[in-house]
């Protein structure tokens, strides 16, 4: 099979099929004599352990495709673009070394903007990350998201208001660079090697319904006995993997600060919020091929788009 870009992407927002169709793809590649590799760009699919509620694919349904980066970090680890960049590009290079198709897979956007794209991380200042650090300890996140808004509303647009360290993030590359920390953001016209990307949609209505009983799901595999583990292990709220939507929760239901009822509701609320941050962000994308996962012959037609990128 003659190929012009060296790497798939499947991303888009969560529930819309992208693991199924990442494995088809593989499928797709063996019948064609080519091998295939995936590496994840989920975030929180990187946790050891955190496997219910972030929908994780168990080794024995992976179809013997050799997955990368899954649970290689403890929960009281944080996980960071900067830490992912050059690992999953070292990934990359191996697979691609190995003469197999390297598929990346997930729905964490800037962590996949990272990879695919000529992203660097200018910005960092100790000093002024230790300063915007004890405001957010003193006065929690909506100040400074409100400050945000004031000095970059894109970006702020496309950070949860909950999320503190992205919020500081953000600021802190402000405050350093002088310049609004949405114009550091990657452009889509400078691949890292040359890429297919494949987005998986799912019509709003249909992706609600799915998402809501993937939640419901959850607590019956387990979910709250899951959650009670990694408490043991260190999970807290105050770490990257603490704030994943459904832990969260699940564990203020262990405390009894949340009924069953209230905290489903509450993760579905927060999932669906959460999906449709992503379809805004994967929207930028227009060189993207946008499919039904679903959809019959939805692997050929990527493999056809990844023949002509």
């Amino acid at each position: 099979m003659a190929v012009a870009a060296e790497l798939i992407v499947v991303g888009g927002a969560t529930g819309t099929g992208k693991t199924g169709l990442s494995l088809d793809i593989a499928d797709e590649l063996a019948r064609a004599g080519r091998a295939a590799e995936i590496v994840n760009v989920d975030a929180m699919q990187f946790y050891r352990g955190m496997d219910i509620g972030t929908a994780k694919l168990p080794p024995h349904q992976r179809r013997g495709v050799p997955h990368h980066l899954f649970d290689v970090l403890d929960v009281t680890e944080p996980s960071t673009v900067a830490w992912y960049q050059p690992l999953a590009r070292a990934c990359i290079d191996e697979i691609i070394g190995r003469g197999a198709v390297p598929i990346l897979v997930g729905g964490s956007g800037l962590y996949l903007a990272s990879v695919v794209f000529d992203l660097s991380f200018p910005g960092r200042d100790p000093e002024v990350r230790a300063a915007l650090e004890a405001e957010l300890e003193q006065w929690g996140p909506g100040m400074l998201y409100r400050r945000l808004q004031e000095f970059d509303p894109e970006a702020a647009a496309r950070i949860d208001p909950k999320n503190g360290r992205r919020v500081v993030r953000a600021l802190e590359a402000i405050r350093v660079t002088g310049e609004k920390f949405s114009a550091q953001l990657p452009e889509q016209d400078s691949w890292w090697r040359p890429t297919a990307m494949v987005l998986p949609e799912t019509p709003r209505a249909e992706l609600v319904q799915r998402l809501d009983a993937r939640v419901e799901d959850m607590w019956r595999d387990g979910l709250v006995e899951e959650t009670a583990g990694l408490v043991e292990r260190g999970l807290r709220y105050d770490t990257t993997a603490g704030k994943a939507i459904g832990y969260a929760q699940a564990a203020a239901q262990r405390r009894d600060e949340l009924t069953q009822a209230e905290a489903i509701a509450q993760a579905q609320a927060l999932t669906r919020k959460y999906a449709r941050r992503q379809v805004s962000w994967f929207r930028r994308y227009d060189t993207a091929l946008r499919l039904d996962a679903t959809a019959p012959g939805a692997a050929t037609q990527a493999l056809a788009h990844f023949a002509s990128a």
